[in-house]
């Protein structure tokens, strides 16, 4: 594929590089993020997807991940989170639908169904990406991402679990069927409510899908949205009734922000790493 370099920084040894290239899939151009540690043969790589509003800077600028993905010769790559430079009905009236606000789906309503493909966008051209432009081993892939990418993360790696090593999330939508957020975006893309629980993680598990390897989540007690929107517990039950290894952090204090992803990014970054073998 080929893939467009716009900007690079050294860091930590490594480069932390921003890209742009014309995708197939969402038929617009779409940018990533990524960051090489020094040498270039990292031992393996961690697809991060951000949440709502966000694009591919949020998490390679704020979450401080470098050094620790320098010295343990790491690689992350950061999509962006919605297909741009589209018109489509209502993609710029709200922060929490459309531009910004992908949700990881492949949409089947009109309009969006030809673009916000972003399940498959994730885990086809980005995986082409990372094997056929950085040559990373396919079986040293993993997945995590925060709030709306700790969903994406979820519904990939359930979905596709022999494509990803291994998966984590810091505060994610885990039951979009049940929450704002999710409902607005499932009736927005979704043509048919059939469709919704493929995109569910709680759903997912209950239909018996399962990660061979425990799933990492942490989730601040002080975030805003963990009652409304977030609603950790009901995933926290469909795994244990399911029999779905899963590691659930409280963090008490912490919020719903990128102070709280940086203070324990490390912990998740050595998580996958033990994965790849």
């Amino acid at each position: 594929m080929n893939i467009e370099k716009l900007k690079a920084n050294k860091s930590f040894g490594g480069e932390t590089a921003f890209y742009q290239h014309d995708s197939e899939i969402t038929q617009t151009k779409m940018n990533f993020s990524v960051y090489m540690p020094p040498g270039n043969s990292p031992d393996g790589c961690l697809i991060w997807l951000s949440g709502l509003t966000c694009n591919e800077e949020n998490f390679i600028t704020k979450a401080g991940a470098q050094q620790y993905l320098s010295e343990n010769n790491m690689m992350v790559i950061c999509p962006d989170t919605s297909p741009r430079g589209l018109d489509l009905p209502e993609e710029h009236g709200s922060w929490d639908f459309g531009s910004g606000a992908g949700f990881y789906v492949n949409a089947t309503t009109e309009g969006y169904k030809q673009h916000y493909k972003m399940f498959d966008y994730i885990s086809k051209e980005i995986i082409t990406v990372l094997t056929d432009n950085f040559k990373i081993d396919n079986t040293k892939i993993s997945i995590s991402g925060h709030s709306m990418g700790g969903h994406g993360a979820l519904i990939l790696g359930l979905t596709l679990p022999t494509q990803f090593a291994s998966i984590s999330a810091f505060s994610p939508i885990v039951n979009p069927i049940n929450c704002p957020w999710g409902q607005k975006a499932f009736a927005g893309y979704l043509s048919d409510k059939s469709e919704y629980a493929q995109y569910d993680a709680c759903e997912l598990i209950k239909s018996n899908h399962k990660h061979p390897n425990p799933i990492l989540i942490d989730q601040g007690q002080a975030d805003e949205f963990l009652e409304k929107e977030l609603l950790t517990d009901n995933f926290t039950k469909c795994c244990s009734d399911n029999n779905q290894a899963l590691i659930v952090n409280y963090r008490d204090g912490y919020d719903h922000s990128y102070y709280f992803i940086s203070s324990f990014i490390n912990s998740h970054l050595a998580f996958h790493k033990k994965y790849w073998g």
